[in-house]
């Protein structure tokens, strides 16, 4: 009975721990390589994919309407996908070309040039990653809320006025009180196929969200786009279509020294490094309220956006901002780790390679429609009422007021100051007032009842 246990005990050792047994450090690493392995298959594979769909039609969009290249867009895209998904605080957030800095670009574009822009676009990378690293993150998100959804806001209604007259066949003026004035005009001489073309565009991003869920999956703006594109190509309407001047590879262009003007070239340096950081900081909180992947760092995020600009603007692309409309898309998509990001940029470098043919037969009039509900779901409902809420509504307006009548950086700094003052007289007017509700007994003391004024 001996041998028989001995031999027994010697099967079950065998049988435990076979002699080609691997290492002991291999069984613990590798199932965890496997498991985000299997993680970016599953979930961050196709999130990436349908952040893509949304982000090829947006690039396009913004580009036109910044007066960039059109190339650019998809440059931005590409490098803000790849360079900030790496080196980013936000696991989820998904960067590229974003339509908060159209009025910003459009203005300087057509004061310096596009070569001068990608200069300025590379040293508010270089500013954006000084403000990383000297930790000034969490002061950007103290502006006023009413500051930032005004300015945002005034972005959209200068977007939707622009465009407005792309859609109908004409060219967008400079400013806002040019597009206004130019309006009625513009109406009576409206194209029919190109506004045929932009209505299609606009009732098919207002009515999906509307279809069964299972349509949701399909980006709306892809859709849209497509949808609009294949009616022009069918029908064989005459309407202007998106030009590339090549390849992605003859897209790539050095940014140009200024040659002067260099107060309103830096002042173009700060305005589009504070306004793609706080944008940026705002669809990070954002996108951590609407996932659980953790919280952002927000000074890391800062790094990651200024290293994405500083790339983008030395290739010949656009300013680089975190993207909430994107960002949401990989979201609900259920995207896990940055994996989705990253992967999305390196899917629009390959859709811009091998697919530049369908990028030309895309018609402006779409785009333009695409830009317009866009703008003006920059203007929302929920934050005027909460403007109003906080005794805010003057800054919100007046904010509103000077972004859409004077410029982007005028009217922020208008929006500041008059929220500064607004601070100061909540503190001079403040006051602690005390009313005695019951006096003093022998045993009891008395019942006061103190409150604050314009605390």
């Amino acid at each position: 009975m001996q041998l028989a246990d001995r031999c027994r005990l010697l099967a079950q050792s065998l049988i435990r721990r076979p002699s080609h047994a691997t290492p002991h450090r291999y069984p613990v690493a590798l199932p965890a390589a496997h498991r985000r392995a299997w993680t970016a298959l599953r979930y961050d594979l196709p999130a990436s994919l349908v952040v893509l769909l949304v982000a090829i039609p947006l690039s396009l969009g913004i580009a036109l309407a910044s007066g960039a290249p059109v190339m650019a867009g998809l440059i931005a895209a590409a490098v803000g996908g790849i360079v900030a998904g790496l080196l980013g605080g936000s696991r989820l957030q998904v960067s590229g070309p974003a339509a908060g800095l159209t009025v910003v670009v459009a203005d300087l574009i057509a004061k310096y040039g596009w070569g001068v822009m990608c200069a300025i676009t590379v040293a508010a990378g270089l500013l954006q990653m000084i403000f990383g690293v000297s930790r000034v993150a969490r002061a950007a998100l103290a502006i006023s809320p009413a500051v930032v959804h005004a300015m945002l806001a005034g972005i959209g209604i200068t977007i939707s006025l622009s465009q407005l007259h792309v859609l109908l066949g004409g060219t967008a003026g400079a400013n806002a009180i040019t597009n206004i004035a130019e309006l009625p005009a513009q109406i009576a001489a409206i194209h029919y196929p190109a506004a045929l073309v932009g209505l299609v565009v606009i009732a098919v991003v207002l009515i999906w969200p509307r279809l069964p869920r299972p349509l949701l999956h399909i980006p709306a703006p892809l859709v849209a786009v497509v949808g609009a594109t294949v009616l022009a190509t069918i029908l064989t309407l005459e309407v202007e279509r998106v030009a590339l001047p090549g390849s992605l590879l003859d897209s790539l262009s050095l940014p140009d020294i200024p040659g002067g003007a260099w107060g309103g070239v830096l002042t173009g340096v700060l305005t589009v490094a504070l306004i793609a950081s706080v944008e940026s900081l705002l669809s990070a909180v954002a996108v951590d309220k609407l996932s659980a992947s953790g919280t952002t760092n927000f000074d890391r995020e800062l790094l990651g956006q200024g290293a994405a600009n500083t790339i983008s603007g030395m290739l010949g692309g656009l300013p680089v901002t975190g993207v909430i409309v994107r960002s949401s898309a990989n979201v609900a998509a259920g995207a896990r780790t940055r994996a989705s990001t990253i992967a999305h940029g390196v899917w629009v470098i390959v859709f811009t390679v091998l697919f530049v043919g369908l990028i030309e037969l895309i018609p402006l009039a779409a785009l333009a429609g695409l830009l317009v509900v866009i703008g003006l779901r920059l203007v929302k409902l929920a934050d005027l009422r909460r403007a109003f809420r906080q005794g805010e509504l003057t800054i919100y307006l007046v904010t509103l007021a000077g972004v859409v009548l004077l410029n982007l950086l005028e009217g922020v700094l208008i929006g500041l100051g008059l929220s500064l003052l607004l601070v100061l007289r909540r503190v001079v007017w403040s006051g602690v007032y005390a009313q005695q509700v019951r006096p003093g007994l022998d045993d009891v003391p008395a019942c006061w009842r103190v409150w604050l004024r314009e605390p």
